[in-house]
Formats: structure tokens, sequence, C-alpha cells
């Protein structure tokens, strides 16, 4: 890397489901096409993601700290950034952590400012969120699957953002756009939000499956400044037992049909059968995501809800008779009784 190049860094976070990988995906591509080199460091509980395997497909260099967030394991973090300098010097790396993270301000952004604020350049840090996620959360009713321990996560990851990115507007009409709009700005005001200056945290409306705002989405990120200033009070008994809810898995399955399926069509119609057999047990789904391989074909599904359908977000319709699947659930159940019911489907 050259001595005086300094690496833009950008904090993509947001709850389980949000659709951080499709957003990152798309700005990565966007980076790309106006000639910067990117690289990507995913983050989960475990290894064998299906965030890593995706981005790779698209082509991107691809890092990944394994076995915890990024807020405990910061120098894992900066190692494989370092990781992604020796094999290509990226102009930006984008960081996309644990889904049911928070306190990244102050655990991440900061200490990177204080220890290398000389090698990386830091954008504002934005936080997706998905429309039901926010009704959930933030409506005066509460209405829904999500517990208080995820409510307390998802509110928090509102709270400590430079700006919050509401996902998924293209699925919204334009009076739906305005109450989720309404709904977000309001509890930000009302939890009274700021940074020591006063400043507020702003919203804005993409759409990371067809690109609406993207282009907002991109010149916001692409300013200079001083970010990730909210730094929050948590109460780490209150978030441990947000994150001790949440059952996870993630597996490999080796496939072999007596005949050839369509490799999208099939990993879309496991996915829905095994998403009903875990609600259907009493599961509570944050997000289910299968990526299916057939040689150099891929397919990438998930489930984000209880009352949602499988979204597909790699579509294929090659023929594939041996599929080389990689799951990554995270359901509100008993770990064992999650294997249990994803192994029988």
């Amino acid at each position: 890397m050259e001595k005086d190049k300094t690496i833009r860094f950008v904090l993509v976070g947001g709850f389980l489901g949000a659709g951080k990988t499709t957003a990152i995906r798309r700005l990565g591509r966007m980076y790309r096409d106006r000639g910067q080199r990117v690289g990507i460091v995913t983050n989960d509980q475990a290894a064998q993601l299906v965030d890593t395997q995706t981005l790779q497909n698209d082509g991107f260099d691809v890092a990944e700290v394994s076995g915890a967030c990024f807020c405990c394991n910061f120098d894992t973090l900066v190692a494989q950034v370092s990781e992604l300098e020796r094999r290509g010097a990226p102009d930006v790396v984008i960081a996309e952590p644990v889904g049911s993270c928070t306190d990244l301000a102050a655990t991440v952004i900061q200490p990177i400012v204080g220890l290398y604020g000389a090698r990386f350049d830091v954008a504002p840090y934005v936080v997706l969120l998905k429309p039901s996620d926010a009704r959930q959360a933030l409506g005066a009713a509460r209405q829904g699957d999500m517990s208080d321990g995820a409510t307390y996560i998802f509110r928090k990851q509102l709270e400590e953002a430079d700006a919050v990115i509401m996902n998924r507007c293209d699925e919204l009409s334009a009076n739906e756009v305005n109450e989720l709009t309404q709904l977000v700005e309001t509890y930000l005001r009302d939890a009274r939000v700021g940074t020591p200056d006063g400043d507020g945290v702003g919203t804005m409306c993409v759409s990371a499956l067809t690109g609406d705002g993207f282009d907002d989405l991109l010149t916001y990120m692409d300013q200079r400044g001083v970010f990730g200033r909210r730094l929050l009070e948590i109460d780490y008994d209150r978030y441990a037992d947000g994150e001790a809810e949440l059952g996870w898995l993630n597996g490999f399955a080796d496939i072999r049909l007596m005949q050839p399926a369509v490799l999208g069509t099939f990993v879309q119609d496991l996915l829905a059968h095994a998403g009903l057999a875990v609600i259907s047990a009493g599961g509570v789904v944050a997000h289910i995501k299968l990526i299916g391989v057939a040689g150099n074909d891929h397919t990438v599904c998930n489930l984000v809800s209880n009352r949602g359908d499988v979204t597909v977000a790699v579509p294929c319709a090659s023929p594939a008779d041996r599929i080389e699947l990689t799951i990554n659930a995270r359901v509100t159940m008993d770990p064992t009784e999650l294997e249990a019911q994803m192994r029988a489907a």
C-alpha cells in the first residue's frame, strides 16, 4: 500500500434481515464502477457464512471475522483489513457486522479513529432497517414477533447511527413511506438522539433490491467529517438477553438429486419448507439464509420473518443434480431444536 494512502472505512449496520448484504453488494459495485478497489469484511458467530460466499461469487475480495461480533473482536477485524490490504490494496473496505450487534460506535468506529486515524478515513455510520421491524419495535401497539430483547438491540442500533436507512421502500406505497419515516424520526426525536454538537440522525428511504435511492445514499456516504460519535449507554444484561434469545445455526449439506432440478427454484422451495417447519415448532425467524452452489452456478434465498415469503436475492435458472448448500439461521428458538427442525426439513 502507498505510504500516504488512506482506506475509506464503511460500516453498514442493521438488524437481522434488514438487507445489509444486498445493500453492500450494490454499494460495492458502485464503488467498483467508479474505479475503486473494494474489500469486504463479513462477521458472524461462526464460519461458513452465506454472506461471504455470496460476495465472493460477485467478484469481491472478502475476509471474514467469525466466532464473535466486531465489538468483541476488534483486533481480528483490523487484522482482516490488513489481510485485504496485503492481497489487493483496497481503496474502500466495507464491513458488515453481526445483525444482533450494537454499541459499534464506541467499540469499532472510535477505536479506529483513535488508534488508526492516519490509516483509515471513516465514512458516516449507516444502519439499515426493514419496515416490519420498525413497526414492531417502534410502533405504539408493539404488535408482532419481535421480543423485548431484540427490540432493545434494534432501538440501540438506530440510536447510534449517523443515518438510518429505511430499506425495502419499493414494497411500500407513498403513504406507507411517509408513515414509516414519521415513525422512525419521531422515535429518534423522543429518544433525544444527537451528537455532542446537537446534530440529529438523518433518515433516507432506499431499495437495495432495485437500487432506488442509492445514488443519494452514496453521495451521503462520500461525506468527509467526524462520524460515529453517538456513544450509547448500554444495559449489557438486556443486550445479552436479546442475544441469548436467538438460536444460531451454521451448517453445510451436500445434496444429490435423482433428477436435475432448477437450482433457484429447488433452494427457494427448500427454504420455504424448512421455514414452515421452524415456525410450526414455535420458532420466530429473524433471518434464515441459504446459498446453493452447483458448479459455476449459485443462488441465494432469504426468509426474514414468520409472516414473509422467501425472497430470492440471487436467482438461477440452471439445472442441477448436485447442490452444495450453506445454511445460516438466526431464530428465536432453542438451538438444539432449531438444528433438529432444519435437519428434518
